[in-house]
């Protein structure tokens, strides 16, 4: 993950927290959350995917949004600064984290 990539999450975070009411970040915890979720990207999430293969294939994808939404409530738990009331908010936060993350990417270009 490159500084460029790390600002532009950190961002997108900044931006969605703005927006779903539930979350609530800090400056200081959308960065460090910028991290922990491009480590878990990097190291775990390619585990969850081996694991809930079949029943993403069965409900065509639609498991992920869930997961995802699972994975942000557990970060919450462990990072300073963030913190989200339910998981209604977290599942709203991490469709709109995906949405802003890839507008970004499309406006940025790769390095």
């Amino acid at each position: 993950m490159t500084f460029l990539h790390w600002l532009v999450l950190t961002i997108a975070i900044l931006i969605a927290a703005y927006l779903v009411p539930g979350v609530h970040v800090t400056i200081i915890g959308a960065l460090v959350l910028a991290v922990v979720l491009g480590l878990v990207n990097v190291f775990i999430k390619p585990i969850i995917v081996i694991l809930t293969l079949p029943i993403n294939i069965v409900t065509l994808g639609i498991s992920w949004l869930i997961i995802n939404a699972l994975i942000i409530m557990v970060l919450a738990l462990f990072v300073p600064g963030f913190g989200v009331t339910g998981f209604w908010p977290a599942f709203l936060f991490s469709i709109l984290l995906s949405l802003i993350n890839a507008l970004f990417q499309i406006a940025v270009p790769k390095s």
